[in-house]
């Protein structure tokens, strides 16, 4: 038997043997089966009534879950729809999207051809913790530097808004 055992366990395995397999299995077949010693399955009991409880809860929460998010879903189809009729020139959207793709696949794959190099990526590491621990000490440290980040944040999107 335990011989049969470890065969079907090697043929399972692709061929491996464990020699632990076949006489743990021979000697105590228990131990498969056994609980853990550190678990407890007396505190563990549920009655018919909770069970209910717990099914019925689940329902609602997942009936009331699906209407509001096909409410959310229809609303911003419903916006997508109105934005893209209101667009003039589609084929420029079209030509901007598609440039923006090709930038994706080509950043990936500077990104992947720099990762290939084997010092470089631990030297951009240590460059971007460098980095960031200089903004934080430049920034972040002293209440009046994080006002003046804040002030050059605001101006930044006030360039961006155009109202400046």
């Amino acid at each position: 038997m335990a011989a049969a055992a470890t065969s079907s366990t090697a043929a399972v395995l692709g061929g491996a043997r464990f020699s632990a397999v076949g006489p743990l299995y021979h000697r105590r077949p228990s131990l498969l089966l056994s609980p853990s010693p550190h678990r407890s399955f007396s505190s563990a009991s549920l009655n018919l009534s909770d069970v209910q409880k717990f099914s019925a809860l689940k329902t609602r929460a997942t009936s009331s879950e699906e209407t509001s998010s096909s409410i959310v879903t229809e609303e911003l189809l419903a916006d997508l729809k109105q934005k893209w009729d209101a667009i003039e020139n589609k084929p420029t959207v079209f030509v901007y999207g598609g440039g923006a793709i090709v930038a994706l696949w080509l950043s990936s794959t500077l990104i992947g051809a720099i990762n290939s190099v084997p010092l470089l990526p631990k030297i951009l590491e240590l460059v971007g913790l460098g980095y960031t621990g200089w903004f934080v000490y430049r920034y972040l440290l002293f209440k009046s530097n994080r006002k003046e980040l804040a002030e050059d944040i605001e101006s930044l999107k006030k360039k961006i808004a155009g109202t400046e």
